[in-house]
C-alpha cells in the first residue's frame, strides 16, 4: 500500500488567515505556485487560497487586495486527507471534490500537499490519467 506521506509535497508554505491578498499573491508569486493553504493563528488548516480566488473572488467582487485578509476567502470546510490514508482515498477525494490540490493532515495539522504534479511524478500514468480526467469534468 502506498501512503499519501510518501507521494505528497512535505511542508507547505502557508498564508495566515489574516496576511492580505496582495501577501498571498506575493507569495505565490516568488514560490511559483496557483494556491496555498490558508492557516489560522492556532496553525490548523481554514482552508486553500487560489490565485483564481484572489482574482474572481477577491479584485472582480471590488474588495482591496492590500486589505482584504486570505480568511475571508475561505469558505467552507477544505477536503482533506490523512497522511497515513491509502493513496487511492487521496485519488478519490480530488476525483470526487474536483480539486487538484489536497491538503495532508496529521494530528490535525497540516504535514503536506498533495497535487496533481505529485500524482503524474510518483503513480503510474492510468492512474495519473484517471485522477485528471476526473478532477476536470
Amino acid at each position: 500500500m502506498t501512503t499519501t506521506r510518501e507521494i505528497m509535497t512535505p511542508n507547505p508554505r502557508c498564508i495566515g488567515e489574516n496576511d492580505s491578498l496582495r501577501i498571498a499573491a506575493s507569495v505565490m508569486a516568488d514560490l511559483d505556485v496557483g494556491a496555498l493553504p490558508i492557516c489560522g493563528e492556532d496553525g490548523k488548516l481554514k482552508g486553500m487560497l487560489t490565485d483564481r480566488d484572489i482574482v474572481v473572488k477577491g479584485i472582480a467582487m471590488g474588495r482591496d487586495p492590500e486589505s482584504t485578509p486570505a480568511g475571508a476567502l475561505a469558505n467552507g470546510r477544505p477536503v482533506t486527507v490523512s497522511s497515513d490514508d491509502d493513496v487511492r482515498v487521496a485519488l478519490d477525494l480530488m476525483r470526487e471534490h474536483q480539486v487538484r490540490r489536497l491538503p495532508v493532515i496529521e494530528d490535525r495539522l497540516l504535514v503536506g500537499i498533495v497535487s496533481q504534479a505529485d500524482v503524474a511524478l510518483t503513480l503510474s500514468a492510468a492512474a495519473t490519467g484517471k485522477t485528471v480526467e476526473g478532477i476536470s469534468r
